[in-house]
């Protein structure tokens, strides 16, 4: 029997979830949850003219800081891995600042770093980055010692042993972590963005909602879903690509 590809499965969760919301629908008979065809059917009709544009912000939003997270955390991450030193050093200042939750600092950001762009990514940028650092560190630390040693007797350097040990010994950890992190970081996204923008599917949602358009709302709030399904299936195909040996 052949199994069916990731993208069935995803189809089939869609449909049943639509499902469930068509039943939830006709049950409560309200008109704060109108029915998924209608709100599909309004999502059409306004999405190049008034969603495509706030889809595009939050979107660049949210690569943007997962880039800036990765290009930080994965360096600091190998290194306090495969470094005692720098682990020793890093990590009581991790363990001190993880914690806090980052959406306390949003006041902070927003005086230092003003209300456009930046201080959106930088929110993102701190609720990934973190979890980037401890998942590749403890991905390296995991990888018993005598995987090293043929590199080593080869005349091997640091980068040689990252390239071909450490990067993908750490990835399933890595990806995971991005997994996980990727869902709070769409929602302090949405809260960051009802402040000092114009722009991003957080201000359309609240703008319907204030101006009582559940139609337009449940249409925001669709756009938003699909951009988290569209960007965790980005990171199951990487996972099959590059940790295609946990998939045999």
């Amino acid at each position: 029997m052949k199994v069916k590809g990731p993208g069935v499965w995803y189809i089939y969760g869609i449909l049943i979830f639509l499902a469930l919301w068509q039943l939830v629908s006709v049950s409560v008979q309200l008109p704060i949850i109108p029915p998924p065809g209608k709100v599909l059917e309004n999502l059409i009709a306004i999405f190049m003219s008034q969603i495509a544009i706030h889809g595009f912000y939050s979107l660049w939003r949210i690569i943007a800081g997962v880039f800036l997270a990765v290009i930080v955390g994965i360096p600091l991450g190998l290194c306090m891995g495969y470094f005692p030193a720098w682990d020793r050093l890093l990590s009581p200042i991790v363990y001190l600042t993880y914690p806090i939750p980052k959406i306390a600092l949003l006041p902070v950001i927003m005086l230092l770093f003003g209300l456009g762009e930046l201080s959106k990514i930088l929110m993102i940028f701190l609720i990934i980055v973190f979890q980037v650092v401890i998942a590749v560190r403890d991905g390296v630390k995991s990888i018993p010692k005598e995987t090293y040693y043929p590199l080593y007797s080869l005349g091997a350097g640091f980068m040689d042993v990252v390239r071909e040990i450490l990067i993908p010994a750490s990835m399933p950890k890595f990806l995971t972590s991005l997994r996980v992190a990727m869902a709070t970081a769409v929602s302090v996204l949405f809260f960051t963005e009802t402040f000092g923008t114009k722009y991003g599917m957080g201000f359309f949602i609240m703008d319907a909602w204030l101006r009582v358009n559940y139609l337009e709302m449940y249409s925001g709030i669709a756009v938003l879903s699909n951009i988290g399904l569209v960007l965790f299936g980005a990171i199951d195909y990487l996972e099959r690509k590059k940790c295609s040996w946990q998939y045999k």
